[in-house]
């Protein structure tokens, strides 16, 4: 089935037209029991495609591909450091010359406004830019040994790990596909993809970039389908290590399924991060902030601050000016050049985002912007909420929601708010708001989280490692840092005399 739109490319409607399959060893093949799903439109309900559902038969055909694209002397293993770095400089600037049709494939398939699509694909292409860098610079290191009338030389390599497993979210599908396939290939691996169910267009697109780039058949394996496939990868014995974007809970089943042959794991989690508004802060900047920290992605974000604390001498200013934000927020079609929120990702994040809002008004908490309504008939379309007089008790300021909801608690002192600030079993991220850098900078230290907003939230960059503390994660992506969770590091020694 095709889904055409006047606003489509003719590309994307091509792409919509022609069945999605899976790509295992450089061909695009129907799953063995010839099992297919719906990926539906958030914006209208309506479905978009059909795509191959992938089994753990497939699973194993893919790693099958991947172990022996991996293994000497492959064309892939006989590719130089130099050749990979050009390869991945290639596929940066075919993802740039296709950025619209990737933008277009990214808001019908996950409902974000064409803008925000656009910047994740702008974002995809500079991490194949800046990793090609990296290709040509996994060194290792020469160390001096002390052993009494002997003579060694010793040194260390940086080493491919083998078959990477990446199962991604579907909160920002492409750029999450490229967090673990650019590095993983970076470093010679070989990889097997499984995006979210959700939104498997824009990886399935992804594929058949790579092809054209000219990535030998079977280094990128992408085999979409639910989470028996997911599990089947975590438990192939074949599969060497095992990257993961998405949910604590989920996060725990994979690190419980690796430990059977003690696969490598790295597991970027959930995450309720604390957002800090002190007195003396740059109020206004600070309201801004605060709005782009919590309604960021629909809110779906895992880095978002959906904690706001806010000094009580400024409570109500700050209140009123983060329920206006929230206000100004257009939600509707991603298409639409109005809109700066699009729909939640699907029928299930939709009740759930809503019932912890309800839950929330039932436990006594007070709405000051938004509602606990869907905001239309068609859709999963929510208004950007923001919630006050809430308990740390409640579930809606201790778990991870992952919708456009914000609650505000005042404090008064320093101790106080990051007490409560780190009362949480998350450590992804966090801020604070201080015109004093000293404040900033102290309260900023004491917070436990991979990254720290001081002043600001979102700005970040490819050359910045990204991870969690506590049930946030283990591991840190991108940056110098992005390569050593794919690589191996091997001790050489040779004796001399």
């Amino acid at each position: 089935m095709s889904y055409d739109r006047p606003e489509l490319l003719p590309a994307v409607r091509s792409f919509l037209s022609s069945p999605k399959q899976l790509l295992i060893d450089g061909e695009w093949v129907d799953a063995k029991d010839g099992k297919t799903f719906a990926t539906v439109d958030p914006a209208t309900e309506q479905e978009l495609v059909q795509v191959a559902q992938a089994s753990a038969v497939d699973i194993d055909r893919a790693v099958v591909a991947a172990r022996n694209a991996f293994k000497s002397p492959s064309p892939w293993s006989r590719m130089t450091p130099r050749e990979r770095s050009h390869l991945l400089w290639r596929i940066g600037d075919l993802i740039d010359a296709q950025a619209e049709e990737f933008a277009q494939l990214e808001s019908l398939d996950n409902g974000k406004s064409l803008a925000s699509a656009r910047g994740d694909v702008g974002v995809a292409a500079e991490l194949f830019r800046y990793f090609a860098g990296w290709a040509t610079k996994m060194e290792g290191t020469s160390i001096p040994m002390s052993v009494p009338g002997k003579e060694f030389h010793a040194y260390t390599r940086r080493e491919a790990i083998g078959v990477v497993a990446g199962i991604v979210p579907w909160n920002f599908p492409l750029t999450m596909a490229a967090f673990k396939v650019v590095p993983a290939i970076t470093a010679g691996n070989t990889v097997v993809l499984k995006p979210a169910e959700q939104t498997p267009l824009t990886a399935l697109r992804l594929g058949q970039l790579l092809l054209e780039a000219g990535v030998p058949a079977g280094v990128v394996n992408v085999v979409p389908g639910y989470g028996d496939a997911g599990a089947a990868l975590v438990d192939h014995p074949d599969v060497d290590k095992v990257a993961f974007t998405g949910s604590t809970e989920v996060g725990k089943k994979i690190a419980a399924g690796a430990s059977k042959n003690l696969k490598k794991v790295s597991l970027e989690l959930g995450g309720k991060a604390p957002n800090i508004i002190f007195a003396d802060a740059d109020l206004d900047a600070a309201v801004a902030g605060a709005a782009l920290a919590g309604y960021f992605n629909e809110g779906q974000c895992c880095v978002n601050g959906s904690r706001l604390y806010v000094q009580r001498s400024v409570f109500d200013q700050v209140i009123e000016g983060v329920a206006a934000a929230a206000r100004a927020i257009t939600v509707g079609n991603g298409f639409d050049s109005a809109t700066t929120m699009g729909p939640l990702v699907s029928q299930e994040q939709h009740e759930k985002v809503i019932g912890y809002v309800r839950g929330a008004i039932a436990d006594g908490a007070t709405i000051a912007a938004g509602s606990g309504d869907p905001a239309a008939d068609q859709g999963y379309f929510f208004r950007p909420t923001l919630i006050t007089d809430v308990t740390e008790q409640m579930a809606i300021q201790t778990d991870e929601i992952f919708g456009p909801v914000v609650t505000a608690i005042p404090f008064d002192t320093e101790d106080e708010v990051v007490a409560a600030a780190n009362n949480t079993v998350y450590g992804l991220a966090a801020g604070v708001w201080s015109k004093d850098l000293g404040t900033a900078h102290r309260v900023g230290s004491k917070l436990r989280a991979g990254t720290v907003w001081l002043n600001t939230w979102h700005a970040d960059d490819v050359t910045l490692p990204r991870g969690g503390f506590k049930q946030s994660g283990w591991g840190r992506e991108l940056g110098s840092f992005g390569l050593d969770d794919y690589t191996e590091l091997k001790t050489v020694i040779a004796e001399l005399r």
